[in-house]
């Protein structure tokens, strides 16, 4: 008798938009299938930004992976992250030393946040890539105001109410007004010292104009809007230095002890390991998302590198779906017609948009341009289609209309103290009436 011949064994490294697309795409197809990924669960980035601002909670925004996954048989998922691969000998390495061998192989690992070779600036500053990042910033930003509502001295109130973003693409524009109001809309109604007109946020942009992606009209209209809000917005902008307690600009220093990196991405490191042509840092693909000379590897989202026809795909969560969903179906075909000619793969641009705050949105769908509260409806229902798991749609449109109703956050909660940096010693005669100061307290 016959054994029964092995079947093809795929691996995806990256659990994010890319990589789970393609493994539910090939959860019925004759393979097996192992996803490796660092955390347990998959993250809705777009949506980062509410956590950070305390309008959702974690939970609302992440799901295990093996939840997505677990209605197909053929589907192993492991947490682990990979240190090393071979492609001539078709084996990936885990950081415990375990090997997996591969038929087909997808990188899909994505990126983290890029200093453009300033990486000491990323010491004091946050970047908005991870759960970890969000939780950090919703910790740092309520733990400001908190100090500042015991505060004497002026100054340092405000430093500690002045928060800065950098970088006004859609995640900057969307996290420094969401921070405004926030600020303005609800803290400083909860607090007895510090007021609205305290705090100050402050959004720093190189180019010349907020989301330079969009169309002129629809930034112009998104300055206006941050403008509103109160938002100090910095065009035409660099950054020169970022140390501790301030932010050195081309011409001003802001004294600040919360600067939050959103000015731009770059792949993981395992994208230099992997041994082919890198562009810009990101794996160099072909028109059928594989690396040059390895027909059975392929590299999708934002560590991938892809020409479209007017020019770079961007780093943007529908087009690491898009080559998750056309990967799949190409091995796919590959196990079932062997030798089959592969289509090219097509992006289909569905458009852009971004929220600048409450009722407050830019879209732009293929030349049709909106703005104001229709645009904001929009956006929600498109992150509520794409936000992956029954409870967390229903669970983020529950807190959007309680919020929209009452100008409240639910998740403004400060854990994990000891990740903040230690408070500034205080000059003893700073220090309130019957309190040691900082500088007291150590040498106690």
């Amino acid at each position: 008798m016959k054994s029964p011949a092995k079947r093809p064994h795929v691996v995806i490294i990256g659990g994010g938009f890319g990589g789970l697309e393609a493994a539910k795409g090939l959860g019925k197809a004759p393979v097996d299938v192992t996803l490796v990924d660092r955390n347990n669960h998959h993250l809705f980035q777009p949506l980062l930004y509410q956590v950070a601002s305390a309008g959702l909670s974690p939970a609302d925004i992440a799901i295990p992976i093996r939840t997505v996954l677990s209605r197909f048989s053929n589907i192993r998922v492991m947490m682990g992250t990979v240190l090393d691969m071979d492609l001539s000998n078709r084996h990936v390495t885990l950081e415990d030393g375990q090997t997996l061998h591969w038929d087909y192989l997808l990188v899909a690992a994505g990126a983290k946040s890029h200093y453009f070779g300033n990486d000491h600036w990323a010491k004091h500053s946050v970047g908005l890539k991870s759960i970890e990042d969000a939780v950090a910033i919703r910790r740092r930003v309520l733990w400001c105001f908190e100090r500042a509502e015991r505060e004497p001295d002026p100054a340092v109130r405000r430093r500690l109410l002045t928060f800065v973003v950098i970088g006004a693409g859609p995640t900057g524009v969307e996290l420094a007004g969401a921070l405004s109001e926030l600020s303005r809309r609800v803290l400083a109604r909860d607090y007895r010292t510090v007021h609205a007109e305290d705090t100050r946020v402050v959004l720093v942009e190189r180019d010349p104009r907020v989301l330079p992606p969009f169309h002129p009209s629809l930034s112009e209209n998104a300055q206006r809007e941050l403008d509103d809000l109160h938002v100090e917005v910095r065009t035409n902008t660099a950054v020169v230095d970022v140390t501790q307690g301030r932010v050195e600009l081309d011409g001003d220093v802001l004294e600040t002890d919360t600067v939050l990196w959103t000015a731009g991405v770059a792949p993981v490191e395992l994208a230099q390991k992997v041994g082919t042509p890198l562009e810009r840092g990101r794996l160099r693909v072909r028109e059928d998302c594989t690396l040059p000379g390895h027909d059975r590897v392929f590299a999708v989202g934002d560590i991938a590198h892809q020409m479209g026809p007017d020019g770079p795909l961007p780093g943007v969560s529908p087009v690491a779906m898009q080559q998750g969903r056309y990967v799949a179906k190409i091995i796919a075909q590959d196990v079932a017609r062997p030798g089959a000619q592969r289509p090219p793969f097509r992006y289909f641009d569905k458009g852009m948009m971004a929220t600048v705050g409450r009722s407050r949105a830019v879209l732009d769908i293929h030349g049709v341009r909106m703005t104001g509260f229709f645009a904001w409806i929009g956006w929600l229902v498109v992150h509520l289609f794409y936000l992956v798991g029954f409870k967390n749609r229903v669970s983020v449109l529950f807190n959007w209309i309680w919020q929209y109703a009452t100008y409240r956050r639910g998740a403004r909660l400060i854990t994990h103290l000891d990740k903040l940096d230690p408070e500034p010693p205080r000059p003893p005669e700073l220090a309130p009436e019957g309190e040691p100061s900082a500088t007291e307290r150590a040498s106690a």
